[in-house]
């Protein structure tokens, strides 16, 4: 490139020489001013690259320097030079591959840190999880525990039950005893009336199974409540029924309520034990056996 200045300004030069020359055919003559050689000279020197060829000076080492230099060696920087490269394309391929290795290992890094995010909320979903699990499985342990303990209440309730009796009536007045005699019925009476308003209710004496519950004729509506030792329990005269046939009873629930249905001259509750469903006994001498005060 110095070299082509130099050229460059020679031929400016001849061409306005040879310019002025030509002008001068064509015209009158005029006086021509030759430019002073000395400042002509030191107006090239002034041109970058040209004033070191042409004056031999201190520029004319570098210039030939730049011009000799190969063209691989352009894009070298000092750092490529501290570094003992000397090819412009190895340099420029040492700087990828060293950009490539930054952003690899900045990729790497970002990789690292999500999968250790990953990892650190699959630890809190896990841990959240098992901790959601044992806190049902201690809810789940609690509600067993408490459904045993009531059931082993409620089985020493019924337990209990199965050893106690109870009178059938709670408020009551002793009317017609057993084998007593009377215009109401053809033979001595077979069981104990107990006076009580209509729709009083009447409790199980016993625990026990209904075998029947119905109409039954002169007794209007009955309840026959049969014990695990065959006894059997008449309750007749029931204005209403509140058991059935095959219901398992324990000790003062409810069957039914007072009524005066079949023969019978007002509100009562007629009672009549059988034992092993066969002839009746005295139902107040059977029930004071049980330990009832009646």
């Amino acid at each position: 490139m110095a070299r082509s200045g130099a050229v460059l300004g020679v031929g400016m030069i001849a061409a306005v020489g040879a310019g002025g020359m030509a002008t001068a055919k064509d015209k009158d003559p005029a006086a021509i001013s030759m430019p002073d050689l000395a400042s002509a000279a030191d107006s090239v020197q002034d041109l970058p690259g040209v004033g070191g060829l042409l004056a031999g000076g201190a520029d004319d080492a570098e210039a030939v320097a730049a011009v000799q230099a190969p063209l691989s060696q352009a894009g070298l920087s000092e750092e490529d030079a501290a570094a003992g490269r000397t090819d412009a394309g190895e340099a420029l391929r040492a700087r990828i591959l060293a950009q490539a290795e930054s952003q690899q290992a900045e990729a790497d890094a970002a990789a690292r840190e999500a999968a250790s995010q990953a990892a650190a909320a699959k630890a809190a979903t896990a841990a959240a999880k098992e901790a959601k699990e044992e806190r049902e499985e201690e809810a789940e342990a609690k509600k067993k525990a408490e459904e045993e303990k009531r059931r082993k209440a409620e089985a020493a309730r019924l337990a209990k039950l199965d050893k106690s009796y109870t009178l059938p009536v709670s408020s009551y007045q002793l009317s017609a005893g057993f084998g007593s005699s009377g215009g109401m019925w053809q033979n001595d009476h077979t069981g104990q009336d107990f006076a009580s308003p209509t729709g009083t209710p009447v409790k199980a004496i016993h625990t026990g199974t209904i075998k029947e519950a119905g109409w039954a004729g002169s007794y209007g509506y009955r309840i026959v409540l049969e014990l695990d030792d065959g006894t059997e329990l008449w309750f007749c005269h029931l204005s209403s029924m509140t058991k059935s046939a095959g219901d398992k009873v324990s000790t003062g629930d409810v069957i039914g309520r007072v009524g005066s249905t079949g023969n019978s001259s007002g509100p009562h509750l007629h009672v009549e034990v059988r034992p092993g469903g066969g002839d009746p006994v005295d139902p107040l001498a059977w029930l004071r056996g049980k330990g009832l005060s009646v």
